[in-house]
């Protein structure tokens, strides 16, 4: 093992569960999946296109940096961690290639770049690489938070397809929030790498997927759709407000992603998701119920 001093610490979860991630999106998917903000809507697209350029670089340094590990527990929270980033992937592809088909294949440019991007990070050292992982999976948690409590705010009376998609991913963020850490702590441990991982993972992404927002953005605007620079300023702003302070705790020197309190709906979701059947598909929330509760009935509450 490379950091000789690193001690495995129990998951904040008993097991991290490889799921059936499938969400049957409709062919004729409004990109406007959200009626009430079209800024909103791009906004989470363009996250959206990060993914299946991100999560094969997740699966591929993590794969690199178990050669280098040896605690068994770990090993075997990487192996589960890399499953779930591959069924993330591949379901915000398709995703993605509805977006691109129904009315913004200008989007694909910015793929180009996401790609060049990340086989550019892949030549960097692994303290890099892991450092970055460990970074952007440490603020996925306050995107998590973001998107769970205020889920009424961001999705009400949106497409539950895409509304349900989103949340189930956050939940299995959560579920796996430790692993891209304790991969780092066990490889290298050093605070000032980590620190800039957590700046440079984050940025990267978003700036990406802002880039993305932009470039429909601006395909609206050749059609005569104007969206309004304060529509844009509020949902960047309830973006840097609601995910910033995770990023700040995230820089600490004692940071650790144990320390941070899962949402109670996540929990509510596992609890409901569990005692589903195994060949059942999964259920969509309900957009339109006042509360969004998990969509397992009693199970979930």
């Amino acid at each position: 093992m490379a950091n000789p001093d690193y001690e495995y610490q129990d998951k904040h979860v008993d097991e991290i569960i490889v799921r059936n991630f499938a969400f049957e999106f409709p062919d004729d998917l409004d990109p406007i999946w959200c009626p009430s903000s079209r800024v909103r809507s791009h906004m989470f697209n363009g996250f959206s296109l990060t993914m299946p350029y991100l999560e094969p670089y997740l699966i591929k340094s993590s794969q690199e940096a178990s050669a280098e590990i040896d605690d068994p527990e770990l090993l075997d929270d990487m192996r589960l961690f890399n499953a779930q980033e591959a069924r993330h992937y591949q379901c915000h592809r398709r995703l993605n290639d509805l977006l691109k088909k129904n009315g913004y294949p200008e989007l694909a440019t910015v793929e180009d770049r996401l790609a060049e991007s990340f086989k550019k990070l892949r030549t960097k050292s692994l303290t890099t690489q892991l450092a970055f992982n460990a970074g952007f999976e440490s603020m996925t948690i306050g995107f998590t938070n973001w998107l769970v409590n205020k889920r009424l705010k961001l999705f009400a009376h949106s497409s539950p397809h895409v509304s349900s998609f989103w949340l189930m991913h956050m939940v299995e963020e959560i579920e796996h929030k430790t692993v891209a850490y304790d991969a780092y702590m066990a490889y290298s441990g050093r605070y000032l790498p980590r620190a800039i991982g957590v700046l440079h993972g984050s940025l990267h992404v978003f700036g990406f997927g802002l880039m993305a927002m932009f470039t429909a953005l601006r395909k609206d605007k050749a059609n005569g759709i104007q969206a309004s620079k304060l529509s844009i300023v509020k949902e960047i702003a309830s973006l840097v407000v609601n995910v910033g302070p995770a990023i700040l705790r995230a820089m600490l020197p004692w940071h650790n992603p144990r320390h941070e309190q899962d949402p109670q709906w996540t929990k509510d979701w596992l609890a409901g998701h569990a005692m589903l059947p195994a060949d059942q598909p999964l259920p969509l929330i309900d957009t339109n119920d006042p509360t969004m509760p998990p969509p397992f009935g009693v199970a979930g509450a």
